[in-house]
């Protein structure tokens, strides 16, 4: 199936799924930043980039909202929502449940050469932020954390993190998770992998929990001094 693009007079648009690729489409603005947080969401502009009807919109929209990107206030519009620190807990201890229980199954069943390979390339990204390139740690962090939970195999444990990975996401853009972070992130991987190497469940579950505590206090810390831009 092609991707949604802008139509334009050369271009029609006939697609399958247009709903889900908008949502797509506008996930991805918000949470790379291309909207703004506070931004007006039109839903009448966005039909008519797209060349599309206002229902499908409609349904992109309603999901965005139910991800909480979006809010829709009576009498005045839909806006790309602002992230606060109830959000930020929220999406952690959710996290937090997921990931305790996803890092002890794992910790079981997860091939050795499979945490091998995910702790070589963590260390990997923590020399290259040290030298001041930090996209490799990004896609460590989120490697190591969906392949934790891919590792059992549990279809609703799996979505359930998924729909936090905008969020994540999002905040990264924002600001949080910055290199005065990186090495204390990069600390509880290895122990989370470690304990996972050795086979053990408690360890791993104790150094998965204490990460996403850490990952909650720091991201709150950061958000109430402005590192993070809301």
């Amino acid at each position: 199936m092609p991707p949604l693009t802008p139509v334009t007079k050369d271009s029609p648009l006939v697609v399958d799924s247009i709903a889900e690729q908008l949502y797509r489409i506008l996930c991805d603005r918000i949470t790379s930043g291309t909207y703004a947080p506070g931004s007006r969401l039109d839903p009448q502009a966005v039909a008519a980039e797209f060349g599309v009807s206002r229902t499908p919109v409609r349904e992109a929209l309603a999901r965005l909202e139910l991800d909480q990107l979006i809010v829709t206030r009576p009498r005045s519009g839909t806006f790309v929502a602002r992230p606060g620190i109830t959000d930020v807990h929220e999406v952690c201890q959710l996290r937090k449940g997921i990931e305790w229980v996803a890092t002890g199954i794992a910790a079981r069943s997860m091939p050795l050469e499979q945490i091998a390979d995910l702790r070589a390339e963590a260390v990997e990204a923590l020399a290259r932020a040290e030298q001041g390139d930090y996209e490799p740690f990004f896609a460590s962090d989120s490697r190591l954390h969906n392949e934790i939970v891919a590792a059992t195999g549990n279809a609703r444990l799996i979505r359930a993190r998924s729909s936090t990975e905008p969020f994540v996401q999002w905040l990264r853009v924002l600001g949080a998770t910055g290199p005065h972070r990186i090495a204390g992130s990069t600390r509880r991987h290895l122990q989370i992998l470690d304990a996972m190497a050795a086979r053990d469940t408690t360890a791993a579950q104790e150094a998965a929990a204490v990460h996403l505590d850490e990952v909650e206090e720091w991201t709150v810390a950061d958000m109430e001094s402005k590192a993070i831009a809301t």
